[in-house]
């Protein structure tokens, strides 16, 4: 007879999807607002995306414990920093500190899937995509979380960005505006939530420019 045992994970996978889409101004940041376990909707209304800075927005999906305890650790690490510096962070430096953050708990990881999105110090939209030990790059965009093998393959094919093995070095921003941004990250959400069950309910949209920090909601379908 086979011996059975209980096997224990200090890890779940609460599903979900995020994106962030950077352009010449401004940055799209979205998420959906369902949290899972296995076949069990926990939550139809909790937020994937905070706001480390004024011009820095990180959307998580994976394990929103790991996630949460990582939200608050970057809290307190920008608060240090505001104290030392008398100013808040800036994104690239929010990026970096992400990195760190995530690769100094690389042998037992943050169970979250990342992406940053926000302004740099020229004002231009920046996305920072991660791995789970704190592996990133910036970006024109891109997806993390339960959907993102749905949502990254139409992005590649509405926004495909250049080699970064061309010279001159091109930047990595989208050239669509704003509206058309926010219209786009609306089709993708609608197009993974048809195939993917733990991506649904609602979708939330950030989006971070000159004048500040707007967001607005939309319904997804809800089985």
């Amino acid at each position: 007879m086979t011996k059975q045992q209980a096997n224990w994970s200090p890890y779940d996978n609460n599903g979900g999807s995020c994106v962030a889409i950077a352009g010449a101004d401004y940055c799209v940041i979205a998420a959906d607002t369902r949290m899972s376990t296995g076949y069990n909707i926990l939550t139809r209304d909790y937020s994937k995306i905070t706001k480390l800075a004024d011009k820095c927005v990180m959307a998580s999906s994976g394990f929103q414990a790991d996630v949460k305890a990582l939200q608050k650790l970057l809290a307190a690490r920008h608060l240090i920093y505001q104290h030392q510096h008398n100013k808040q962070m800036g994104c690239p430096a929010m990026a970096q500190l992400l990195s760190n953050t995530l690769y100094y708990k690389r042998f037992f990881p943050y169970y979250s899937f990342n992406v940053l999105g926000g302004l740099d110090n020229e004002g231009k939209g920046c996305v920072y995509t991660y791995d789970a030990v704190g592996s990133y790059e910036r970006v024109g965009y891109s997806s993390q979380g339960s959907g993102s093998t749905l949502i990254m393959p139409f992005l590649d094919n509405q926004l495909k960005s250049p080699s970064p093995l061309l010279l001159p070095v091109q930047d990595a921003i989208t050239p669509l505006s704003e509206s058309e941004a926010v219209d786009l990250v609306k089709t993708v959400f609608a197009s993974a939530t048809e195939r993917d069950i733990y991506t649904g309910d609602k979708l939330e949209i950030v989006v971070l420019n000159a004048e500040g920090i707007q967001r607005e909601f939309m319904d997804l379908r809800k089985d």
